[in-house]
C-alpha cells in the first residue's frame, strides 16, 4: 500500500459551501403548501420515499428534488393538487438553483494550504450545470487540478478517478461531509477518508463511520492542513 499522499479530493456541497440548508428551507415551503392535505411528518416521509425512488431516474440535485416534490404533491392530494401549488413548487426549485453561494468557514484556506504540495481535485455529484455554476461562483476553481461531476459516489467512481494518477486510491484522500458518499467508499479502496461534519445531514447520506486505520474525523476544515502534513 502506498504511503505517500499524492492526491486529495474535496467534496463540494456542505464541505466547501452551504447546500443542504437551502433544501431544508424549500422542503419547509413544500410542507406549508400542502399542510391542508397531510401532517408535516407524513409529508416529509412521503417526500423522502419519492426521492429514494427517483434517484435512479433523475440523479442527485435540484431537478430530481423538484420532481419528487411534485410527485408527492400529486400523491397526497390524490391528483387534486391545484396548478397554483405546482407553479409554486417549480418557482421554489428555480430559487434553489439561483441561490447565492456561501463558502463555509476555512474552505479557501484549506484548499490553498494543500494545493501547493498535492494534486487537488473537486469531486461532486448533482446537476452538471448547477454544480459548474456554483464552482464558478465560489472563486475556488483555479485551485483545483481537476473537477469531476459524477452521477454517484461509489467505490468504482473513486477507483476510476484516483486510478488515473500515481499511487491510485491508496495514495489518495477524500475530504467530505458525507460518511456514505465521501468517506466509506475511499476507505474501502485503501485510501484516506476524512469526515468533516456539516451539522445538517440528508437522510439518504447517513452511514456509520468505518472502523479503519485510514479514517479520520475533523471538527472543521481548519484542522485539515495539520492532518495532511502528518500523513503526507
Amino acid at each position: 500500500m502506498a504511503r505517500n499522499l499524492q492526491t486529495i479530493g474535496f467534496d463540494a456541497d456542505d464541505t466547501l459551501w452551504h447546500n443542504e440548508r437551502f433544501y431544508r428551507f424549500t422542503q419547509e415551503r413544500f410542507v406549508a403548501l400542502l399542510a391542508d392535505h397531510a401532517e408535516q411528518e407524513h409529508l416529509e416521509e412521503r417526500l423522502l420515499e419519492a426521492e429514494k425512488r427517483n434517484i435512479g431516474h433523475y440523479g442527485f440535485g435540484v431537478k430530481g428534488f423538484v420532481l419528487s416534490m411534485i410527485e408527492t404533491a400529486i400523491e397526497v392530494t390524490e391528483g387534486r393538487v391545484p396548478a397554483s401549488v405546482i407553479s409554486e413548487l417549480l418557482a421554489a426549485g428555480q430559487e434553489l438553483l439561483a441561490h447565492p453561494l456561501e463558502l463555509l468557514p476555512h474552505a479557501r484556506d484549506a484548499v490553498e494550504s494543500v494545493a501547493g504540495r498535492h494534486r487537488v481535485l473537486l469531486i461532486t455529484k448533482g446537476d452538471l450545470l448547477h454544480q459548474e455554476r456554483k464552482l464558478a461562483q465560489s472563486g475556488l476553481g483555479d485551485l483545483f487540478d481537476g473537477v469531476e461531476i459524477v452521477s454517484d459516489k461509489v467505490p468504482a467512481t473513486y477507483a476510476r478517478i484516483f486510478g488515473a494518477f500515481q499511487g491510485g486510491a491508496a495514495a489518495a484522500m477524500m475530504v467530505g461531509n458525507s460518511m456514505k458518499s465521501d468517506v466509506r467508499p475511499v476507505v474501502e479502496l485503501g485510501g484516506w477518508g476524512v469526515y468533516v461534519p456539516h451539522g445538517i445531514v440528508w437522510e439518504l447520506e447517513r452511514a456509520d463511520p468505518p472502523v479503519a486505520p485510514r479514517y479520520r474525523a475533523l471538527a472543521d476544515l481548519s484542522e485539515l492542513p495539520a492532518l495532511v502534513a502528518e500523513i503526507g
